[in-house]
């Protein structure tokens, strides 16, 4: 709800309230964000001032009573007193960058208006409402107008802004954040999430008590160096406790999130386009968008957040013919044959994957032009005949016929100089022409800021998936951006490059998309290059990592359960030892890890043994029977560090699935309990582990205390016991009460700590996990 007095608004959800009013002077004062309140009159939240301190600047003559540096503002500028991060910023006509943006008018509208330029959240309930605030800046008359969007059931507030240049002179936009949120104390802790290739996702605590913290982007994508997502807390807020602001941003390029403290002790938060290298020159009646920023508010810590964040964006930002439904079980060829594919191994591969239970076969990179390597033919979409004699569409007619669907790797904004498609056109590469240029994984970024280079892609990828029965497209994109430069532009816009080829990469998304609306599309960027909300518009999963190993997913698919629901995260169950770290971890613990997201399995089923093949295929069953719960389902944080505690509810509450995983054994510790959040107190639930048994080389010689006779380890004799003695596990089977196991927990059967094993222990070496089973009774 939006309530509108007196020069007063509040932005009511549910359960939160955002406030600010008109101040006297015409500048817009926040007042307000956080639990629900009544506003009343206002004035006991208005900031009280009755003389300014020295060495600020007042306002004007008539206002000598306070300085904006010491006032928490809705927007700011500079020139006008306030030092500290701006909102805007502008290189005017006569070369001034003061700007004095003061208020006009506001009106709310219900429904949830789209951007013009850039994809955007959307609610097709009708429940949201919209306030749109205008200001003028009063030198020169630039048109400011800010836009709230209120979604009450998630209480998620948006905001976006747009520069309507208004007055009779071209002006250079330097910045335009999308959100400003100005807290009067400072002490506050920045949670943000950082990594690299293979390394995404890792959380950082900073408190912030005096100066600036930032994270940001500058690689042309969100970047796996510091997703756009960020939290601001209370100090000692948890998991459950403590209030909580959670950010992000519906963008995939270049962004930026400060938080700054003054030295009145106000934290700012901006979120918005990063202002490196960023201007964009305007004409007179000329616009420009800025992305929609994403804000929430729990008192209840950082799963508060998550439970706003997660069905905000299933339902709000998700959008298509897969947005509810099911994902399938995909079998990626990449870790099995990297570039050396042909028909004849794809579909062993497949017939493999179709015994197994996989649902979708997917065919990774190397099926198109001279690619037998990275080094040439990205750019050439036609299919290499020599690998595939009868076409992507001849190897999709045959796996349809396996029963499986066909998928399909492609990277549209990528190209090699050894391609035919750079031979004929070197002016469509971002590059700065007759200067060296500094590459990256042995190919160019396509300069999408040009519109023909955008249509030319648009007509190529049409023909690519509409050559056969494409059920799935995985969009890579493997490098970051370098020497930015557009031949297509003049020399003065060219800091218009960065966002102007985002601009291009959305606009090749919705043709696609809106053109093959039930091909399921997967957003790749060498794994959480870019992983945000933008492309999350279009593609409904993301693969999340090139990380594939199960010990480093669970820190990875942790850090991004912050922000984002597990079923816009893909994650796969691959070979060990592992092609990244070269980790061997349990297949079980591979897949109890990849089944809480979009499941998938990327290695060589052809050269795994009938065990392991057993294994998959009981695993697959599994995941089909509750897949609904752990796609869709409400996803928990419960333990993070040596031990990770994960599960998740359906949302009748009625089913439940929980997973225990551990980094490394810790001797002498038998006693262990799992914890779960989320289920209906009220109800019983049969608590059940799956039946286990175990290999009796996991003992080692340890069996020479039970055998009859010596037995030396890994000789003929041991292997053959090994096939056929079996160890059994530890059996967990109760009846709980819902409240029971959130509050205190399931006491699980000891854990192994070298003075005897039977089924009542539980053998739980280094990297091993178990997954739980709670069904309503």
């Amino acid at each position: 709800m939006i309530e509108i007095r007196d020069g007063f608004y509040a932005l009511h959800t549910l359960h939160t309230t955002y406030a600010f009013r008109v101040m006297e002077t015409g500048q817009l004062e926040h007042l307000y964000y956080g639990r629900k309140i009544s506003l009343g009159d206002g004035s006991s939240l208005v900031e009280k001032h009755a003389f300014a301190p020295g060495n600020t600047i007042a306002y004007d003559q008539e206002h000598l009573n306070f300085t904006l540096e010491d006032m928490c503002l809705e927007v700011s500028g500079y020139g006008k007193g306030d030092i500290r991060e701006p909102f805007v910023e502008v290189i005017c006509d006569n070369g001034s960058s003061t700007t004095d943006f003061v208020f006009v008018d506001a009106a709310e509208k219900k429904g949830k208006a789209a951007l013009e330029t850039l994809p955007s959240t959307y609610d097709v309930s009708k429940e949201a409402e919209q306030l749109v605030v205008h200001l003028r800046d009063k030198n020169e008359g630039f048109l400011l107008e800010l836009v709230y969007s209120v979604f009450p059931k998630e209480d998620v507030i948006t905001r976006s802004a747009k520069f309507i240049n208004k007055s009779d002179k071209p002006v250079r936009l330097t910045r335009l954040m999308s959100m400003q949120l100005d807290l009067n104390r400072s002490g506050y802790v920045v949670t943000s999430f950082h990594g690299g290739w293979t390394k995404e996702m890792n959380r950082y605590d900073t408190t912030v008590n005096i100066g600036k913290f930032v994270n940001a982007s500058y690689t042309g994508s969100s970047s796996n160096r510091c997703n756009p997502f960020i939290m601001v807390s209370e100090p000692d807020t948890s998991e459950t406790m403590g209030d909580c602001y959670g950010f992000n941003l519906v963008y995939s390029g270049n962004h930026y999130e400060a938080v700054e403290v003054n030295s009145f002790e106000k934290t700012r938060i901006v979120t918005g386009i990063n202002p490196t290298n960023f201007a964009f020159l305007l004409a007179p009646g000329e616009s420009f968008e800025s992305p929609e920023a994403v804000m929430t508010f729990s008192h209840e810590g950082f799963s508060g957040v998550s439970a706003h964040m997660h069905p905000f964006v299933r339902e709000h930002v998700v959008r298509g013919s897969w947005q509810h439904k099911e994902r399938p079980v995909l079998l990626n060829s990449w870790e099995a044959s990297y570039f050396d594919i042909s028909e004849s191994s794809l579909l062993r591969l497949a017939k493999m994957g179709k015994d197994v239970g996989v649902e979708l076969f997917v065919m990774d990179d190397g099926w198109f032009g001279e690619r037998n390597n990275d080094t040439r033919a990205l750019g050439d979409w036609t299919p290499n005949t020599k690998k595939l004699p009868n076409g992507v569409a001849g190897l999709c007619k045959k796996v349809n016929d396996l029963g499986l669907a066909f998928g399909i790797w492609i990277e549209p904004e990528m190209v090699n100089t050894d391609s035919d498609l750079y031979r004929a056109h070197p002016e469509w590469s971002m590059e700065i022409p007759g200067k060296d240029h500094s590459e990256g994984r042995n190919q160019r970024v396509l300069d999408f800021a040009n519109p023909a280079v955008v249509d030319h892609m648009i007509e190529q990828m049409k023909q690519v998936i509409g050559s056969a029965n494409i059920a799935y497209v995985k969009w890579d994109m493997n490098r970051i951006i370098s020497d930015y430069y557009s031949q297509y532009l003049p020399k003065d816009r060219q800091q218009e490059v960065a966002h102007r080829y985002i601009q291009g990469v959305y606009r090749l998304a919705k043709e696609l998309t809106q053109a093959f609306p039930e091909v399921l599309f997967e957003g790749c960027a060498a794994g959480g290059n870019r992983f945000d909300l933008g492309m999350l518009c279009y593609f409904p999963q993301i693969w999340a990592s090139d990380n594939t190993d199960a010990v480093c997913r669970l820190n990875i698919q942790n850090g991004y359960s912050y922000g984002y629901p597990m079923s816009c995260v893909s994650a796969h169950v691959s070979a060990c030892p592992n092609h990244q770290t070269l980790r061997v971890t349990p297949l079980e613990s591979r897949f109890a890890v990849a089944s809480f997201g979009v499941l998938g399995y990327e290695c060589n089923l052809c050269d795994m043994s009938k065990e392991d093949l057993e294994s998959i295929k009981a695993q697959i069953a599994l995941y089909k029977e509750y897949r609904k719960v752990w796609q869709f389902g409400d996803f928990y944080r419960v333990e993070s560090g040596n031990h990770y505690q994960w599960n998740v509810v359906s949302q009748d509450k009625k089913t439940a699935i929980g997973m225990i995983m551990q980094r490394e054994v810790q001797p002498n510790t038998m006693f262990k309990k799992y914890q779960a959040r989320g289920l209906d107190p009220a109800k019983t639930y049969h608590f059940v582990g799956l039946p286990r048994k175990y290999n009796i080389k996991e003992f080692g010689d340890l069996v020479n205390t039970a055998a009859p006779i010596h037995v030396k380890p890994d000789s003929l004799v041991h292997n053959v016991l090994a096939k056929f003695v079996k160890m059994d596990g530890e059996t967990e089977d109760y009846l709980c009460s819902g409240d029971s196991i959130m509050y205190d927990g399931v006491k699980l059967k000891q854990s192994f700590v070298g003075t005897g094993y039977s089924d009542e222990v539980r053998h739980f070496p280094d990297y091993a996990s178990r997954l739980y089973f709670m069904t309503e009774e």
